[in-house]
């Protein structure tokens, strides 16, 4: 075996494992676009779960209002600041 069948089997298998899929994904689109962005659509309906999950959560947190959010609040936004009275 010499360097030059390494370097050909490695793009045999960059060819074969990396780039067929995309090609038949790439000739599915010519006869069906939806089925071709089908990984696309599941993607996007993660998206819209977890955002609508994170949203109420924030809601339900919010609807507590048990959270100080007057601008004095923190220490870091200067002096006079409730956290730095405390220290």
């Amino acid at each position: 075996m010499s360097w030059r069948d390494f370097f050909y089997g490695i793009q045999d298998i960059g060819e074969a494992l990396l780039i067929d899929p995309f090609d038949k994904v790439r000739a599915f689109e010519l006869e069906n676009w939806w089925g071709a962005n089908l990984v696309n659509w599941v993607f996007l309906l993660i998206l819209i779960v977890a955002l609508t999950y994170w949203l109420l959560e924030v809601k339900k947190y919010n609807d507590l209002d048990d959270e100080d959010r007057e601008a004095k609040a923190h220490g870091f936004l200067g002096k006079g600041s409730d956290l730095e009275s405390r220290l």
